[in-house]
């Protein structure tokens, strides 16, 4: 997102808003994220620099905060070849569709909360097989075969929370696969 700045002589482009602590945090988990462990134990590192660090959700601005009606939004904040940071806004009932990812994930809940249910595959179906309620200041991380899940915001306010993906998402997505729920009857 690009901030403009409207002068008599017309609309300048500024650049990126100013993202306070986005640096500092992108310097911490970048040998993390580039090194040689298993993909489970670098989210599991990244998460604990997260944890550290206490990102907020003042790295977004007002209108970033806001989110949409339309479903939540997300917003890319840093990519590099090992790793990408994004914020994701969700208003009150928004959900994801049911998936996984292709590469590890580490995030942290910065404001409000968030519930994820967590699924695994029985033969041929789909299995609920918990479920976790994480409140602002939450720290988790996750990495392939073992992370399909759906996430929503149960609260009654706004929810914000900040992931780091390893690969770089600058042209694409985290998600591997999308599961479709199949009632039994």
């Amino acid at each position: 997102m690009t901030e403009q700045l409207t002068t008599p002589a017309g609309t300048i482009r500024t650049g990126p808003p100013p993202r306070t602590g986005l640096a500092e945090l992108v310097a911490r988990i970048r040998p993390h994220a580039s090194g040689q462990a298993a993909p489970r134990a670098i989210a599991e590192q990244v998460a604990v620099v997260l944890a550290e660090t206490g990102p907020d959700a003042g790295l977004l601005t007002p209108a970033e905060r806001a989110g949409s009606p339309d479903g939540y939004t997300r917003h890319t904040l840093h990519t590099e070849a090992a790793f990408s940071v994004s914020a994701v806004v969700w208003r009150p009932g928004q959900v994801t569709e049911i998936h996984d990812h292709l590469v590890w994930c580490s995030f942290q809940v910065l404001q409000g909360a968030e519930t994820e249910t967590l699924y695994d595959i029985d033969g041929d179906r789909l299995v609920e097989i918990g479920e976790r309620h994480r409140p602002a200041g939450s720290v988790s991380a996750a990495a392939p075969p073992d992370d399909i899940h759906r996430v929503r915001n149960t609260g009654e306010t706004v929810a914000i929370t900040l992931h780091v993906y390893g690969a770089d998402l600058s042209n694409g997505t985290s998600v591997r696969r999308v599961y479709e729920q199949r009632h039994d009857r």
